[in-house]
């Protein structure tokens, strides 16, 4: 079965950390770009860190910059987003999304998408 699996998200305090994982299972992410998005209750799919295929080009919205920090390990065939310093606003339903080569902001592009795993940031 072709998918993408997230995992790593919880709650925790703002000013905390979280890592998320996004492990392909089914085919190999050695040729896709992996994109992270988000949804807040209320609120549109936005992307929030991309990363190419081969030679990683990366790319942060605004918002997260200087915070998050995307990475890939093809050997585990995993992409990570590692979230320092979140805010309340960061709360929200992340999901990993895959397409081949390039990063793209249009959420229809994408062929694989994951289940979505809960990232709440609150006292």
């Amino acid at each position: 079965q072709l998918q993408l699996v997230e995992s790593g998200g919880g709650l925790v305090q703002p000013g905390g950390s979280l890592t998320l994982s996004c492990e392909a299972t089914g085919f190999t992410l050695d040729y896709y770009a992996v994109t992270w998005f988000r949804q807040a209750p209320g609120k549109e799919r936005e992307g929030v860190s991309c990363i190419s295929s081969t030679r990683g080009v990366i790319n942060y919205a605004d918002s997260v910059e200087d915070r998050f920090t995307i990475s890939r390990d093809d050997a585990k065939n995993t992409v990570y987003l590692q979230m320092n310093s979140l805010k309340p606003e960061d709360t929200a339903v992340y999901f990993c999304a895959a397409r081949i080569h390039y990063c793209s902001a249009r959420t229809g592009s994408y062929d694989y998408w994951g289940q979505g795993t809960q990232v709440t940031a609150s006292s």
